[in-house]
């Protein structure tokens, strides 16, 4: 008898266990299914509110397209080119000053001075829009300035500076390239602007100065690695030379594999010295061509701009969005009140 009990008493708990996972998985499904009702609900609600207000939507829309075409008509066609570059000697922050100084000119329409400054005539000043300059952002120059950062300080220092704190710190200023870009509404004229952004910086009496001490260290131990390279081929010369002399006057099989396994070694470290040095000469090489010219230019102003901007971000495409939003928006406050109208009664 107690044996049949026990075995209707594990036979109900396994049907209310059945039961008890049967409600969850329907109360599960169920909660995703109202989720998509819910979504559906809104959706058609959307739906019916444009479908309500279409025509008066299009025609904001279309008010704020046609000014928007007016404001295209009345500045024309804006052109740009842009010059990619990569400053040296910390010269970054004051050809991000200078940029801004000729930004601000253009704003306050000093045409006097910016004929003065780039050697152009009065409607060429006239059909400048602006002057710009932004890095051209690449997580690797972090990494690598980090490195270099590394390589450079003690390693207690830098045990408690991560890599995260390092980008925090990181600035525009610190990446390695930079893009210039000039508008104007004449498309010809961008070619007289490389050399005179160029030279405000390269003729500053600084950077000339930090440029020639830079290059007279590399030049010095350029010259030292070469010279020690010399000696150290010198010194291979010297021990292969002894090598063989010891290998003629030896009389003994035993000294030979001796002697011939000590000079062995000694070639093979000299060789090790050798391959470092011809390493650090051809980094130190390329060093100096970077470092060559206060700023390389990558690649400058081409001779015939490009059109500025695109239909994204013409007048017309932000007047007609901000027509077709506004209206949106006090569609929808009416409606709101007409709401809260319905509540108080």
């Amino acid at each position: 008898m107690s044996t049949n009990k026990n075995k209707n008493e594990e036979e109900v708990d396994l049907g209310s266990l059945f039961v008890i996972i049967g409600n969850g998985f329907n109360n599960f499904f169920n909660f995703i299914g109202s989720i998509f009702k819910g979504i559906f609900h809104y959706l058609i609600i959307t739906l019916l509110f444009f479908k309500q207000h279409l025509l008066k939507i299009l025609v904001a829309g279309l008010l704020g397209f046609i000014f928007g075409a007016y404001l295209d008509y009345d500045k024309g066609v804006i052109y740009e080119s842009k010059m990619l570059v990569k400053p040296n000697f910390n010269s970054t922050k004051q050809l991000y000053g200078n940029i801004l100084f000729y930004n601000d000119l253009v704003n306050q329409k000093e045409y006097k001075l910016l004929m003065e400054t780039f050697q152009i005539n009065q409607e060429e000043a006239e059909s400048l829009r602006g002057f710009s300059i932004e890095p051209l952002m690449n997580d690797n120059n972090i990494i690598i300035s980090y490195d270099e950062l590394v390589v450079s300080v003690d390693t207690l220092a830098i045990k408690d500076y991560d890599i995260e704190s390092f980008k925090e710190s990181f600035t525009n200023y610190d990446y390695f390239f930079h893009e210039i870009k000039v508008t104007s509404t004449q498309n010809k004229i961008f070619k007289k602007f490389d050399k005179i952004i160029l030279s405000s910086i390269l003729e500053n009496d600084y950077f000339r100065k930090v440029k020639e001490s830079e290059n007279s260290n590399l030049d010095r131990s350029y010259n030292l690695y070469d010279k020690n390279i010399s000696q150290i081929d010198t010194l291979r010369k010297v021990y292969e030379k002894v090598l063989l002399e010891d290998a003629k006057n030896s009389s003994s099989g035993t000294n030979i594999n001796m002697s011939g396994e000590i000079n062995d070694h000694a070639d093979i470290e000299l060789f090790k010295i050798n391959r470092n040095l011809d390493s650090y000469l051809t980094r130190i090489s390329e060093e100096k061509s970077e470092k060559d010219k206060i700023i390389n230019v990558i690649s400058s102003f081409q001779k015939v701009g490009n059109v500025s901007g695109g239909i994204l971000k013409s007048s017309k495409f932000i007047c007609f969005s901000i027509g077709f939003i506004a209206m949106v928006f006090i569609l929808l406050l009416m409606k709101l009140n007409t709401f809260l109208d319905k509540y108080n009664k």
